[in-house]
């Protein structure tokens, strides 16, 4: 192994520390990237065919990803070297999730989208009375049913 003399490890020590840091701040800057660079990963005319319906399950699925990545990055900071895994597996698909979802959401407003509202659920509509059965008829005969009926 080679050594260096004592006057020169100083020189090298801050050099050492100038580049980990050029490094840091290069991967921080990639971190904290403005959202007109997220454009750029996206395709603007992707949506302009899109009906409502279409956008809202596109515009669903696309926040329902990028939760997921979101995840993903932060069960990687855990890591030893997890800044430096979340930059390099997960970065790049989150910001190009991120153009996709602005430009559905501007061709959501453009389209004049409404949301729908939810459909009723089977507790909800379990709470509410069913309807009275109707009434037999005063002929004394059992009521008819589809299996009684002859073709």
């Amino acid at each position: 192994m080679f050594a260096f003399p004592a006057s020169h490890r100083a020189p090298l020590r801050a050099l050492a520390g100038a580049v980990l840091f050029a490094l840091g701040a290069a991967l921080g800057g990639c971190a904290n990237m403005s959202d007109g660079m997220t454009s750029a990963f996206a395709d603007p005319a992707k949506y302009e065919l899109y009906n409502c319906k279409q956008l809202e399950a596109e515009r669903k699925s696309l926040g329902t990803r990028m939760a997921e990545l979101q995840g993903l990055m932060s069960k990687a900071q855990s890591g030893v070297a997890g800044p430096v895994v979340a930059e390099v597996a997960y970065r790049n698909d989150y910001i190009a999730l991120r153009g996709q979802a602005r430009n559905a959401d501007a061709a959501w407003v453009a389209n004049k989208c409404h949301e729908t509202p939810p459909a009723k659920t089977a507790a909800a509509s379990a709470s509410a009375p069913a309807p009275a059965p109707a009434p037999a008829a005063a002929s004394g005969h059992a009521p008819m049913r589809s299996g009684n009926a002859v073709y």
